[in-house]
């Protein structure tokens, strides 16, 4: 069992419950289905225990716009349940269905734009210039539009527009590098690419220009280029054009924002492609994980007003990249009437206030971010209840790592003692949250307030069986409607069925270990897979390797995050040198900059260690998870099973490295 402490930090009062609207859900149940629930957690297990009711309801509930006719609302089982078939509707139209001109549809800021408003009137506007711009370019349902772009309006005009038409969204962050980009785009072949001439993180500015002719080389099935001049720097953008030019038709973005038109939204089939994001890559190329326009729509209904409590009006902001799902969570609080605040540049440029001076500047409601953000403000003793004005927030949410209970005792000794702090896990898979908020409940130290409405989910010991007040493998045993519809490419399903029922054939197994609380809530420990989270994003292995495998002087590589005390990480990285090669200063730079430029910043180790071998399966697979385990001081024999092993003598290096305490911080009591 768990030794943290579960003190109560937060209690809601009685008007914060009785306006929340998740109290307005249950009025509506009472009144429309003559239930009534004693507790919350009696509304979860109804929701869980009678799914097709439950979901129905929450269609009803929010009068989602059908523009056909459902016959059955579930059909099948996990995967490849069937939602609402017949039913025809569109994400984008709920989201203008809040349109109004008492409050910005977005609120944008980054290291050099203090603060810019788009009304929903111009949000509109735009959105339907970029929309009648893809169709005169002859893109039609379901064709991809793809986006190599920060987080800036430019992206949430296009997604927005994308949606309307019934076009399928992409995006990634210019912080990628060329092959991870190349590596996700090239699956889902998309028609049109929209791109940036460059970008600027912690006061620096970086082009783009190589790595942008690059992607257009790379990826056949483009007809046309959209550039965004963003950095703007002594590059003219318009060379950057012509050189785009050269390859495809290529135009700048203000060129694209010419139609006076009306904004009209292509109705299509609940489970009709409406994004694709992508997996981190460890056993191979990053999966495409594609969602759908009726299964978005009706979960993040349900998770931004319930778990969430956004009214219309409020500002909502989550700190996020184009290529992490929070950027399409963010949106999705649009559903609920929010305007949504966007920051592009580095959360602590020129210091870690930055963003809390966003949340003063902006009256921000709901502020969202990640673990090690708030563990860094922790360290730095930066103190936002005292220097900034807060009086608008009223919630703080934090997901991408599990937030360790010293970072729950930070929010409300420094941040604001009456904040509603929302932990919460879900993740790309199905793009919301299986386990959040709950405005009904307090907040304990370190736990997660409870699983969220219609997710069956579960705690699973090695045996298969449902375990509470223990930590075992979480799992969904019911479908949910935001669950992949496919993974683009994957013909067979056999990679969307390797990747999340090979353990347990029909139960979904997401790939975290979790415990059940005896208040039923629920505290993460990390990772059951070899998936790195580092700084809340996740990180695959494969990435990192296919990138050090253009290292001659690199002979095999191993790659390992480890989740350590207070909300940090370390991530060793173990080498097998070539033949006559030794790790010296030299190496290492080259090794740094390579997994900088190649991938990202957050692929660059903490430290780089020669190794005399790395262990592989049978199979040829490299094992991972067994030598995290190793490292984190697991007894081998309970880490790795031997006989499985191709070179079961490679384990014995990282069992003397774990003995020896070469991290002294893995040891930390």
């Amino acid at each position: 069992m768990h030794s943290i402490s579960n003190d109560i930090l937060w209690t809601p009062g009685k008007e914060f419950v009785s306006r929340s609207q998740l109290r307005k859900y249950i009025s509506w149940l009472e009144l429309n289905r003559k239930m009534s629930f004693k507790s919350y957690e009696e509304l979860w297990q109804w929701s869980v225990n009678n799914i097709e009711e439950f979901w129905e309801s929450i269609w009803q509930y929010f009068d989602v716009a059908d523009h056909g006719m459902y016959d059955e609302i579930l059909q099948g089982d996990m995967p490849g349940a069937k939602w609402f078939e017949g039913s025809k509707l569109n994400y984008a139209e709920h989201i203008f269905r809040n349109a109004n001109d008492k409050h910005p549809a977005i609120i944008f800021s980054s290291e050099t734009i203090n603060k810019e408003e788009i009304s929903w009137d111009e949000l509109r506007r735009k959105v339907t210039s970029f929309a009648d711009f893809l169709k005169t370019s002859g893109i039609t349902k379901g064709d991809r539009v793809a986006a190599f772009i920060p987080n800036i309006p430019e992206a949430s005009i296009a997604f927005l527009a994308s949606c309307a038409i019934g076009a399928v969204w992409s995006s990634c962050s210019p912080d990628f590098g060329a092959n991870s980009v190349i590596d996700r785009f090239s699956q889902i072949e998309p028609k049109v690419l929209i791109v940036v001439d460059g970008y600027r993180y912690n006061g620096k500015a970086y082009s783009k220009y190589d790595i942008v002719n690059q992607l257009i080389r790379a990826l056949p099935s483009v007809e046309k280029v959209i550039v965004v001049p963003y950095l703007n720097d002594n590059q003219n953008p318009a060379h950057l054009l012509e050189e785009c030019n050269k390859i495809k038709p290529s135009l700048f973005w203000d060129e694209t924002m010419q139609s006076k038109g009306e904004l009209s939204f292509e109705a299509v089939p609940f489970d009709h492609p409406l994004y694709v994001l992508y997996s981190s890559g460890t056993t191979g190329i990053p999966k495409a994980i594609t969602h759908s326009h009726g299964g978005n729509l009706i979960e993040h209904l349900k998770y931004l007003h319930f778990h969430n409590d956004v009214h219309p009006g409020e500002k909502f902001f989550w700190f996020s990249t184009t290529g992490w799902m929070m950027w399409n969570f963010v949106h999705a609080s649009m559903l609920a009437g929010a305007t949504i605040v966007l920051y592009d540049g580095s959360p602590g440029y020129p210091d870690l206030n930055r963003l809390w001076q966003l949340a003063e500047d902006t009256g921000i409601h709901h502020f969202g971010t990640s673990a090690p953000f708030l563990t860094a403000c922790q360290k730095q003793n930066i103190n936002p209840g005292k220097d900034f004005d807060l009086s608008s927030l009223r919630s703080v949410s934090s997901t991408g790592s599990p937030l360790p209970p010293e970072a729950f005792d930070y929010v409300y000794n420094s941040i604001k003692e009456d904040v509603w702090l929302c932990s919460m896990a879900g993740g790309t898979d199905v793009c919301t949250a299986w386990v959040g908020g709950c405005p009904f409940l307090p907040v304990r130290r370190g736990e997660i307030q409870s699983r969220s409405l219609g997710a069956s989910l579960e705690s699973w010991n090695e045996s298969g069986q449902p375990v509470e007040q223990e930590v075992g493998e979480l799992v969904v045993t019911k479908p949910m409607p935001s669950m992949p519809v496919y993974f683009w490419g994957d013909t067979d399903n056999e990679r969307y069925q390797k990747s999340y029922f090979d353990m347990y054939p029909g139960i979904w197994r997401h790939g975290d270990w979790i415990e059940i609380t005896k208040n039923k809530g629920i505290i993460i420990t990390g990772r059951s897979d070899a998936t790195l989270n580092r700084g809340g994003v996740r990180i695959g292995t494969a990435e990192i390797y296919r990138a050090l495998d253009k290292i001659p002087e690199i002979k095999d590589s191993l790659i390992i995050n480890l989740e350590l005390q207070g909300g940090k990480d370390f991530m060793p990285l173990f080498i097998v040198c070539s033949e006559g090669v030794v790790l010296d200063e030299l190496l290492e730079k080259k090794i740094r900059k390579t997994l900088r430029s190649e991938c990202s910043p957050r692929h660059v180790p903490d430290k780089i260690f020669p190794c005399p071998d790395i262990p592989y399966t049978i199979s040829g697979k490299k094992i991972e998870s067994p030598v995290k385990k190793v490292l984190m001081g697991k007894p081998p024999e309970a880490s790795a099973n031997m006989d499985s092993m191709k070179n079961p003598e490679s384990m014995s290096y990282f069992v003397s490295f774990a003995r020896e305490k070469t991290i002294p911080m893995l040891h930390q009591s």
